[in-house]
């Protein structure tokens, strides 16, 4: 079966027959828009990206760059399906959540704040070694993050919306976060995750440790957040916030213990070349009539 492809990449090896293009959207005309079976929207394009749905009559497969997919489902209809890249963002966030937790514990912002003032102050800095780290999202990301912090001869636990075999319920976070000096959450939005990181979890959290969130903004309650932030007594680590973009003069940027970077934990040199092999490979065993890889179960998320 033909297929035609829009991609922002137009020299991703396709299989014989198709057609892959990168025409602007906007320029397109409805006839050329109707041609579209399978869309990749833009990386990190937005709702923006995912509203030229509405203008592919003849669409069937919504293929992400991400391996988040909570905005797309509003686009969602009868008989399309949907991916995510589970797999392919999986170095890249793991590296942003481990830099920034060695941040935290190696005293950075310290320092740096020592080195703009131009004094020399030396201190004893923390360490990985021995830490306790809760990872809440046991997926593909997740479980490479839990493998990279083994070098740290840390104490990882991964919690899942459901438990198995080494992996904890989420449903046991709030008894156990007081046991954890640093929670990376790495979990999709859906209504079970939204404000999963509330006031109770964060209050119950042991003094000098870190909330870190690669996961999305909604999953942390942000004015419990500020509100716990406030007090001193433990930090944050966000690459993703809510509300996003973090308005200029939102109170989270003047917390002296909360790291806030703008949502890159994907977006680093290693996305491209992992992107390219996973289409190809997707769109190589479509034409083989195998199964799609990372579908989405979008109706029950």
């Amino acid at each position: 079966m033909t297929q035609t492809v829009w991609c922002q990449w137009n020299d991703i090896a396709v299989p014989s027959g198709w057609t892959i293009t990168n025409t602007d959207l906007e320029a397109m005309s409805p006839e050329q828009l109707a041609e579209i079976s399978i869309y990749v929207p833009r990386y990190m394009a937005g709702v923006k990206a995912l509203s030229y749905m509405e203008k592919m009559p003849n669409l069937h497969l919504l293929q992400l760059l991400m391996a988040g997919y909570d905005d797309a489902i509003a686009f969602m209809k009868d008989g399309q399906k949907l991916c995510n890249a589970r797999g392919v963002h999986d170095f890249s966030t793991s590296e942003l959540a481990i830099s920034m937790i060695l941040a935290h514990f190696k005293n950075h912002a310290e320092f740096a704040r020592h080195q703009t003032e131009g004094t020399w102050r030396h201190k004893t800095a923390g360490s990985l070694y021995g830490k306790r780290i809760a990872i809440v999202g046991a997926g593909s990301i997740g479980s490479k993050l839990a493998a990279m912090l083994t070098i740290f001869e840390t104490r990882v636990d991964l919690f899942a919306s459901y438990a198995r075999e080494n992996i904890k319920s989420m449903d046991e976070l709030s008894s156990n976060a007081h046991l954890y000096d640093c929670i990376v959450l790495i979990v999709p939005l859906t209504d079970k995750t939204r404000n999963l990181i509330n006031k109770k979890i964060l209050g119950s959290m042991k003094d000098g440790s870190l909330i870190v969130n690669v996961a999305r903004g909604p999953v942390v309650n942000t004015q419990d957040l500020m509100d716990e932030l406030s007090k001193g007594r433990i930090s944050a680590a966000l690459d993703v916030t809510d509300p996003e973009p973090l308005p200029n003069n939102h109170p989270l940027w003047s917390m002296p213990n909360c790291q806030i970077i703008p949502h890159v934990g994907g977006d680093s040199e290693a996305f491209e070349p992992q992107a390219r092999k996973y289409l190809e490979q997707q769109f190589a065993e479509i034409a083989q009539g195998l199964p799609l890889r990372n579908e989405i179960d979008w109706k029950n998320p």
